[in-house]
């Protein structure tokens, strides 16, 4: 078969171990999994209640066009309709933008490390990837990143809060960069977490899409608003941009059940509310811990922390998983001797930094 070149040696995307796996492998009865940024707190009770009383008829098409959930978040975020694009999650969004921009060619600039399917699409269609190292506090380096933009660059990658480090890009900074890149090139801010951000300083970024028309945001109900199960992002851009990548997009590439359950969790601003709440109590816990232990950790707006635990990433991982406890080692995430860690629920967390300390303990990283 007449495969990509650039396919060889490639490998899938690796989502760790399920709860069911690590139940199999180390007999045990119960598992908190803290790797994927998952909501501990579920999603919101009107949307458990609306499952709950379901009535749907499955051998429809989903509405190509997600008309109510469109309708009522471009007047949440006081955008037109003709601005959002739907995808099956930011993941679809992403693989949107690069196959609608990146060919052999040309090249698409990125932090490293970042999140990896920025690298992975951008691979798979054949892009030069020209990745800038993050500076020492995690945040993006601009001025690296601005530099290594030419005349061949399609699209730059900015991912704030930023995965794995939950560094924001500072808003000054952000309009600064902005200002600066080439009108034909296309940035993309990836705000996953936007809705966990406690920056006073932090603006909507909705704003610089109404002046840039280079300029495209990408936000997601996985998170925070805890339907990762159900895969709905979406972009949110100038007319003519969504307009010219919405040919790419896939028709009916959200279910009948993605779009209602997303459209209710919408409406559920107080779960939202005190979800972000909860976050930031189970924030300070770990970063007491850290504190406590003479532990680097990065200073976090998102639903997971990235810090040092002076061993071997994969080592801590796999005891911790012996242990019950799922999370991701930063040896997968570029951040050797690290972990990445999803804030659970404060029981959860206490739970956890108990195990881990254990863990360090018994091999020697304290005495």
């Amino acid at each position: 078969m007449k495969w990509k070149n650039q396919l060889t040696g490639m490998k899938p995307y690796q989502p760790g171990h399920s709860v069911d796996e690590v139940k199999k492998m180390f007999g045990l009865n119960e598992i908190v999994k803290l790797a994927s940024n998952e909501n501990p707190f579920g999603s919101s009770p009107k949307v458990n209640e609306f499952l709950d009383k379901l009535s749907t008829n499955h051998a429809i098409y989903p509405d190509g066009y997600a008309s109510g959930l469109r309708h009522a978040l471009a007047e949440s975020l006081d955008v037109k309709e003709s601005q959002l694009m739907f995808g099956n999650g930011s993941d679809e969004i992403i693989m949107i933008i690069s196959r609608a921009l990146l060919q052999p060619g040309v090249n698409t600039v990125m932090a490293t490390p970042t999140f990896s399917q920025y690298r992975h699409n951008a691979i798979v269609d054949g892009a030069e990837v020209r990745e800038v190292k993050l500076n020492k506090n995690g945040s993006h380096d601009l001025q690296e990143m601005l530099r290594q933009i030419d005349e061949n660059t399609a699209v730059v990658w900015l991912c704030s809060p930023n995965n794995p480090t939950g560094t924001l890009i500072e808003q000054a900074e952000l309009e600064e960069f902005v200002q600066k890149v080439p009108k034909e090139v296309l940035i993309v801010l990836d705000e996953a977490y936007f809705e966990y951000i406690n920056e006073p300083t932090y603006k909507n970024s909705t704003e610089l899409v109404k002046n840039h028309e280079n300029f495209l945001v990408m936000r997601t109900f996985s998170k925070a608003y805890g339907l990762a199960g159900f895969r709905v992002g979406y972009a949110i851009a100038q007319e003519e941009l969504i307009f010219r990548l919405d040919p790419v997009r896939a028709p009916f590439n959200n279910t009948v059940l993605s779009q209602a359950v997303a459209l209710i969790a919408l409406q559920d601003t107080s779960f939202l509310d005190e979800c972000k709440v909860s976050n930031e109590i189970g924030k300070k816990q770990f970063e007491a811990f850290a504190s406590a232990h003479n532990l680097h950790i990065y200073p976090s707006h998102g639903n997971f922390v990235l810090f040092e635990v002076k061993a071997d990433s994969d080592f801590v991982f796999e005891e911790l998983m012996k242990r019950g406890y799922i999370i991701r080692s930063g040896n997968a995430l570029g951040a050797p001797r690290y972990i990445r860690v999803t804030i659970g629920t404060q029981q959860q967390n206490e739970d956890f930094l108990v195990n881990l300390l254990d863990v360090l303990v018994e091999n020697g990283v304290f005495a």
